[in-house]
């Protein structure tokens, strides 16, 4: 009963990382323009994604454009895009493998055994996942704090943490603890039926007590 209902929070927190992993890749607020020192251009604010960057004016109108090319892109996103993508795979990956691996999906030609190796591969690639997703965002995090505080950086160059790092951060967070879950909860209960009665044995037929003489003497005697 405790095995299930933690197989079942882990499968919900799982899903809630994998969502949050879809939408972070396809978020464009990864970096987000800051408003310092003489930057006070306030109703125009810039997005840049790893698929897109946007201009929003006034928190009235918005335009987004696809990057013309990768190698428009700066050296933390280009890697941030096939991490992520990468990341997005072994979530969804790992997802279906819990869904078939728990203890209220029962099939019948599913061993017991092989359950608990599915679930615990599940819980394996939920962990990988999370590192996974957790290297782009931390990297664009670390490039986009050492430009903050580079002199050399023009202030219209200088950017801030967006949302989707923030939630970058929690749906890694969740992907990890959905594979610690899974992991723990790995070793399936055994089979009842394991434990079935089994019927009596024979005693071997040199073990078994061979009448003594009386007994045959008497039985004998009855025919007499």
């Amino acid at each position: 009963m405790v095995g299930g209902a933690l197989q079942a929070a882990g499968l919900l927190v799982g899903g809630i990382g994998v969502a949050g992993t879809f939408a972070v890749t396809a978020m464009p607020q990864w970096r987000v323009s800051a408003f310092i020192e003489h930057n006070i251009v306030v109703f125009e604010t810039i997005w840049e994604g790893l698929w897109m960057h946007c201009i929003r004016q006034a928190n009235i109108r918005m335009q987004c454009k696809a990057y013309d090319s990768v190698l428009a892109l700066s050296p933390d996103l280009q890697a941030s895009r096939g991490l992520m993508c990468a990341g997005s795979g072994l979530s969804l990956l790992a997802l279906v493998l819990a869904t078939v691996g728990m203890r209220c999906t029962r099939c019948p030609q599913s061993p017991w055994q092989a359950k608990g190796c599915i679930l615990l591969a599940a819980g394996l690639l939920f962990i990988l996942s999370g590192v996974v997703e957790l290297v782009p965002v931390c990297w664009v995090a670390n490039s986009i704090i050492s430009d903050f505080y580079n002199p050399m950086v023009n202030v219209a160059q200088k950017r801030e943490l967006g949302e989707a790092l923030y939630l970058g951060w929690v749906a890694s967070f969740c992907l990890v603890a959905a594979g610690s879950t899974f992991c723990c909860s790995s070793r399936c209960p055994e089979d009842p039926r394991s434990y079935r009665y089994s019927s009596p044995t024979h005693p071997p037929a040199h073990s078994q007590r061979l009448p003594s003489k009386t007994e045959g003497s008497y039985s004998k005697s009855q025919y007499v």
